[in-house]
């Protein structure tokens, strides 16, 4: 039997691969929206089925690190369901933990002013407030010197100093002008403030630990009036003591003057 080139021939059964090869984009299409198509960026879990696992994994990771980890015994207590309600544990007075914030507030007008205030409350912005109260209250005045000629305006601090906080210890060392504040961020804040322009720093011990290593700072510029150099040694005018200013009457011989009263008794 032969076909005319104008007739319609049946359709043929697709093959088993084509059809595995439609079903497999399917799959992936459907997975994709699944997703979110986009919803977590380009390049990551957006690729079929590839990622599928690690997200599991990561999901099972978050769960472990929000597991309860109990440490008191009435975390015990209230996981067991022995207490239900937190009138039980004010009737008793058992400790509760309790989230406090403490807030590190610098205040500087960048001219040789510097102020540190701590302040450490339940409420974010109690603590913001009573620091910025402290702070104003504990402004300092910052001694500043020079590199060389005394050209332009005081840029660095007029000696070594060492400030120290806990175990964090901070030092800082006069530096030419140009060279800048090479600090650390912390520190680096305090010195702008403070009016600072080029110094160096060293820092040793936890310095992690923000609070002991701006007060580190905060001492280190509180020290720069703490030396008595000579441009502040005042002129001494000595005055002599009384014994050499009064060394003729002292020299004279004393005269004893024997005073003799005589009382009359008189009877009633």
């Amino acid at each position: 039997m032969t076909l005319s080139p104008n007739s319609n021939p049946r359709p043929l059964k697709p093959r088993a691969s084509t059809l595995n090869q439609k079903t497999t984009r399917l799959r992936i299409i459907f997975n994709f929206f699944k997703r979110g198509a986009f919803g977590r960026g380009f390049g990551r879990g957006g690729r079929g089925d590839r990622g599928g696992p690690r997200d599991r994994h990561r999901a099972r990771r978050r769960e472990e690190e929000e597991k309860w980890v109990l440490v008191k015994k009435l975390g015990r207590l209230v996981r067991e369901g022995k207490i239900k309600s937190l009138k039980q544990i004010y009737l008793h007075s058992l400790p509760i933990k309790e989230t406090r914030f403490k807030a590190f507030v610098v205040v500087g007008d960048t001219d040789g002013h510097v102020g540190l205030g701590v302040k450490c409350s339940k409420e974010v912005a109690t603590a913001i407030r009573g620091a910025i109260i402290l702070t104003k209250l504990s402004v300092i005045p910052v001694r500043r010197g020079y590199w060389g000629n005394k050209i332009g305006r005081p840029h660095i601090v007029p000696c070594k100093v060492t400030g120290k906080c806990g175990s964090a210890t901070v030092r800082m060392v006069p530096a030419p002008r140009g060279a800048g504040i090479v600090a650390a961020r912390v520190p680096k804040k305090v010195l702008q403030f403070a009016g600072i322009d080029d110094v160096f720093t060293s820092s040793r011990g936890s310095t992690k630990t923000l609070g002991n290593f701006v007060k580190a700072t905060f001492e280190c510029l509180l020290k720069t009036y703490g030396f008595l150099t000579p441009d502040f040694w005042r002129e001494t005018r000595f005055v002599k003591s009384p014994y050499q200013e009064y060394t003729d009457l002292l020299t004279a011989k004393p005269i004893s003057k024997a005073v003799i009263t005589e009382v009359d008794q008189v009877e009633p």
